[in-house]
């Protein structure tokens, strides 16, 4: 493929621009790898703020 040549063609109708840009939304969304794919740990500033233990909840509503 040409740099010249179209990603892709309207073969019908006269879409607006808000439809284009959906279009071209939608494509490059699609195109991009699964964030599912790769499962992401939380931050260590996230896990620090979890309580832990069996009554990790419970505890951490007391007063200290």
């Amino acid at each position: 493929m040409s740099a010249e040549e179209p990603l892709f063609r309207v073969v019908r109708g006269v879409p607006t621009a808000e439809e284009l840009a959906a279009l071209v939304g939608a494509i490059v969304v699609r195109s991009r790898p699964s964030a599912a794919a790769e499962p992401t740990s939380p931050s260590t500033w996230a896990r620090s703020g979890r309580p832990t233990g069996p009554r990790g909840w419970r505890v951490s509503g007391l007063p200290r």
